[in-house]
């Protein structure tokens, strides 16, 4: 086995980090345009405001994205799903530029376009984790975190183009940018045939298999009930519309999860070791079943929900804190949100550099410490700072207080999700790394969700300051549990595939 040169390594990786900047550009781009342009177009349409907000409803296929992820994983074209979805989206812009209005073709339209995305979404992850070696995952992350912000950014700036082109020319654009990063995505590396698909298994043999366990499927339906809960609360049924205001009703999704987890690892009687073995590698619930019978793997789901709590806690508490401190929305949009977005990535970036210094079990440590105390910030600011109406002048130490609390929390923010980002594209089988990342990413995104909700709770009854504090306090039982994630994460190298060397020299 040959050793790579230095210089030739550091070009391999610039190309990794190359592609890996061009395709979560691409990543970003259709869901800026989704939050971004679309509201604004059609309400310029003069679209009702309530048929806006069912937009959201259309939305939920990046929740969903794990259902069809199998699919991925089993055919493995990952470069041709890319361009295919690209193709799609652009099709879907075309029509836009010559159908105006709100009519039934475009929430088909929009429906369509959202299944693509995510379905871009699920590519894209599995062939970057093929493609990364784990020493690069953090400061690839880093690229990836800001590459994919640049990719909302770039849709965002899609809204001044309107104002000079209009819409149609607008849409062309669209188009056109879909189109070129088909192309590109067809340029990018060969998926290493070294990795297959680990389906050996039919269908109809995976789910003879699974009536041998009662309690095996019951575990599995809870666990994908949990990641179907967005539909409940997306919703308006009029008869669970006061449920869906309680907290334990919010709270149910995670419920399921871990439970299920909890049934799955001793609440089930063991079925045959051949048939056990089959269903690990079934193309339908194989990466399920396979995550779920990882060793540490409830402790692996605890620790993705509430990793990021302290962050995702307050983040939804920020902007209205700053609204009932005087701040106008100019300087919200300008400090808050332009330059957090600029320090967050660049966070990202430093975050991920150093995790791959360090090593990602030291980066969690560290980056998550910083991540935590940067909330300290706010607390501080929230003593400080009295509650006026909007646009009431603000002392200038009031406003450097604000100001810098915001700068510490958006840099912070970033090189905590650097760690964090590697740390779930490490712990993946890559075999069947897009459906295994598709469902920690769910997992991620009902704490992020359930936290938002609890924020304003918590920030109304017990006022900014306390909940503030309450935040920083969070960030602290996942640090009990990094003596098994070191664990996770040396099995995890213990029982990759072939070494970055052998693939680099092969």
């Amino acid at each position: 086995m040959s050793q790579i040169e230095p210089a030739a390594k550091s070009h391999l990786l610039r190309s990794k980090l190359f592609w890996v900047s061009l395709l979560y550009f691409s990543e970003g781009f259709p869901l800026g345009l989704f939050y971004d342009l679309f509201p604004v177009y059609f309400r310029q349409q003069g679209v009702e405001l309530s048929k806006i907000g069912l937009l959201s409803l259309l939305g939920l296929a990046w929740s969903l994205k794990f259902l069809w992820a199998p699919v991925i994983d089993y055919t493995r074209r990952h470069r041709y799903w890319m361009a295919a979805v690209d193709i799609g989206m652009g099709l879907v812009m075309m029509y836009f530029a010559y159908n105006a209005g709100f009519g039934s073709g475009v929430w088909v339209a929009i429906g369509v376009f959202t299944v693509l995305s995510a379905t871009n979404d699920i590519a894209i992850d599995g062939y970057t984790i093929e493609r990364l070696d784990k020493q690069e995952y953090g400061l690839a992350n880093g690229f990836r975190i800001g590459f994919y912000r640049v990719g909302m950014l770039t849709a965002g700036a899609l809204l001044w183009f309107s104002d000079y082109a209009g819409w149609n020319a607008t849409y062309w654009l669209s188009a056109a940018i879909f189109v070129g990063m088909a192309v590109l995505s067809l340029s990018a590396p060969k998926e290493d045939a070294r990795i297959e698909s680990s389906s050996k298994v039919s269908t109809n043999q995976e789910f003879g298999f699974l009536t041998e366990s009662p309690a095996l499927m019951l575990s599995i339906a809870m666990f994908i009930l949990a990641l179907l809960w967005p539909i409940f609360n997306a919703l308006s049924i009029e008869s669970i519309a006061l449920l869906k205001k309680t907290w334990w009703f919010k709270s149910i999704p995670v419920a399921l999860i871990l439970l299920a987890a909890f049934i799955f690892r001793y609440g089930f009687q063991r079925i045959s070791a051949t048939h056990w073995e089959s269903l690990q590698n079934g193309p339908v619930f194989g990466a399920l079943i396979s995550l779920l019978n990882r060793k540490h793997a409830f402790v692996i789901i605890c620790f993705i929900l509430i990793f990021k709590l302290a962050d995702s806690s307050i983040g939804f508490m920020i902007k209205p804190f700053w609204v009932d401190s005087g701040f106008t929305n100019t300087q919200i949009g300008m400090i808050s949100v332009n330059l957090g977005l600029a320090l967050s990535i660049a966070g990202g970036v430093l975050g991920g550099w150093y995790t791959d210094r360090v090593g990602i079990y030291k980066g969690l440590w560290l980056l998550g410490l910083t991540q935590a105390f940067s909330n300290l910030g706010y607390v501080i600011a929230a003593m400080t700072i009295p509650q006026v109406a909007q646009g009431t002048e603000i002392a200038l130490s009031h406003q450097a207080i604000m100001y810098s609390a915001s700068a510490i929390e958006s840099l912070t923010q970033g090189l905590g999700t650097g760690a964090f980002l590697a740390f779930m594209m490490a712990i993946v089988d890559k075999s069947k790394a897009t459906t295994e990342y598709a469902i920690l990413s769910s997992i991620f995104a009902f704490s992020r969700s359930i936290a938002g909700w609890a924020g304003g709770v918590g920030a109304q009854e017990m006022g900014y300051t306390s909940y503030f504090l309450l935040t920083f306090v969070l960030a602290f039982p996942a640090y009990l549990m990094l003596p098994w994630i070191k664990q996770v994460l040396a099995n995890a190298v213990a029982v990759a595939p072939a070494s970055s060397t052998a693939k680099e020299s092969a």
